[in-house]
């Protein structure tokens, strides 16, 4: 069974940073492209950021963008989330997804998800 494990989340004072990791259970996902996601309580999933199956394009939602940067190493099947200048509104539970195809802001075209991992950050 083809899982992704993440891992990283914690507790952060602002202004702090986080590295968060997904890691692939098999090579079948380097052809896949991936993207986290995030989950506040009481609010929707909301797309944070993506990279593409060879990692050369990356976007970012426009709260992020600056401060956190995505990459993936298909060598250790492994994607990273790196977090920085992290805020108070960042605090979330954080997922990572693999699909092949589809509007990349859009949860439902990501066929594999993680567990998830709590990031929280205090003022």
């Amino acid at each position: 069974q083809v899982q992704l494990v993440e891992s990283g989340g914690g507790l952060v004072q602002a202004g702090g940073s986080l590295r968060l990791s997904c890691a692939a259970s098999r090579r079948t996902f380097d052809n896949y492209r991936w993207a986290w996601f995030r989950q506040a309580p009481g609010k929707e999933r909301e797309f944070v950021a993506y990279i593409s199956r060879a990692g050369g394009i990356t976007y970012y939602a426009d709260s992020v963008k600056g401060r956190f940067t995505i990459s993936r190493d298909n060598a250790k099947n492994t994607k990273y989330l790196q977090m920085n200048s992290l805020k108070p509104e960042d605090t979330a539970v954080y997922y990572c997804a693999a699909g092949l195809s589809g509007t990349y802001y859009n949860p439902a075209t990501y066929d594999y998800w993680g567990q998830g991992t709590q990031v929280t950050v205090s003022s």
